[in-house]
């Protein structure tokens, strides 16, 4: 379930956050960080200045939604696809000069916008700030490419605060100087979610907002301005009592103890919970309360205690994610036991998973 005016909600805590001088480009990669591309494209169009793609697949599924807004690629564009992203009219950013040559020729007599990127730290792309200036006076001369963005990205804006404080002047700096080489230039843009909560005042043109905006803080003192827009429900298939020493899933790696009342679920790791959370204390919400998962996480189903929980049958909705009753499961707590982070969490959620909208 994808709660629609929570998007707009964490959109205008980042505007306000910013003092509201920023343009935001909804990131929207990784069908929209797992909660379904065409439906959070739909519900925030007209209220954000860009939707930020991987490539050019996202972009074309952009299109399909019959979606005007702007289309960013955020990744490097693949030579055999650099074609198709100008006729498309995507914005690509640029980290050398062959890949401005090569749009130049591509971009045709009604041309095409293009960023250029600088690397301060993130090492994964953009040319490198000696370079800057040079770089932008030469993209500005080429014909057919209008250079409106200049962009890096940050690392480390949810660990290191000094040395994020340190590239985001050193962008500042080279902002203006390329600026002044090419004059076409109308925005720059750093800020991702924890650059814009940690540090608002560098965001004069744009910021890329990706986790935040589907309502998860990367820093936790953070939290209480969002509000989460996913839950991610199942449904119980059987519910059934079994006695001391039984076994649970494959290899038996969990025996009851004592005489219980268990459920099966409707969900596995093939829709993207993920099986390392199989003996880790993980829990799913059922009746509004914690109940433990047991053994191992299958492909298609997973086993919980259901003891305490009185009622249960074969039906009833359970929480995998997100809120059931006074209790919540939020993303954090998911990531933490799987030791990853919530943005592997929610792109891990498969296909087969329907995304409901309200």
């Amino acid at each position: 379930m994808i709660d629609t005016q929570a998007l707009r909600h964490n959109l205008a805590a980042l505007k306000r956050r910013t003092g509201g001088r920023a343009q935001v480009m909804a990131v929207v990669k990784a069908d929209a960080y797992g909660h379904g591309l065409a439906g959070v494209a739909n519900a925030l169009c007209g209220e954000v200045a860009m939707f930020g793609v991987a490539n050019l697949a996202e972009g074309l599924q952009l299109r399909d939604c019959h979606v005007n807004t702007p289309v960013f690629v955020l990744s490097p564009v693949m030579p055999d696809e650099r074609a198709a992203v100008a006729a498309a009219g995507f914005i690509p950013v640029l980290s050398d000069i062959g890949e401005a040559r090569a749009f130049s020729v591509l971009a045709g007599s009604s041309g095409m916008e293009a960023h250029l990127a600088v690397d301060t730290g993130m090492g994964r792309a953009g040319i490198t700030p000696g370079d800057a200036v040079e770089f932008a006076r030469a993209a500005a001369a080429l014909p057919g490419l209008r250079i409106t963005g200049f962009a890096t990205h940050l690392p480390s804006a949810d660990e290191d605060a000094e040395f994020t404080a340190a590239q985001l002047a050193q962008f500042s700096g080279l902002s203006a100087a390329v600026r002044n080489a090419c004059p076409s230039i109308r925005m720059s843009h750093a800020l991702n979610s924890a650059g814009a909560l940690v540090f608002p005042d560098h965001a004069p043109d744009l910021i890329r907002a990706g986790l935040a905006l589907y309502g998860v803080s990367p820093l936790p003192e953070f939290q209480d301005m969002l509000q989460p827009a996913l839950e991610w429900q199942t449904r119980v298939g059987l519910v059934r009592d079994i006695q001391a020493g039984q076994g649970i899933s494959y290899g038996r790696t969990f025996v009851s103890g004592q005489p219980m009342r268990v459920a099966t679920l409707a969900a596995g790791y093939a829709d993207g919970y993920p099986r390392i959370l199989s003996g880790r204390g993980s829990v799913v919400l059922l009746g509004g309360r914690r109940c433990a998962v047991l053994g191992r996480i299958t492909m298609d189903q997973i086993v919980v205690d259901v003891s305490a929980v009185p009622g249960v049958r074969a039906g009833d909705s359970a929480v995998l994610l997100g809120r059931q009753g006074d209790e919540c499961i939020p993303a954090w707590e998911l990531a933490h036991r799987a030791e990853t982070v919530p943005w592997e969490i929610f792109t891990g959620i498969q296909q087969r998973v329907t995304r409901l909208y309200t």
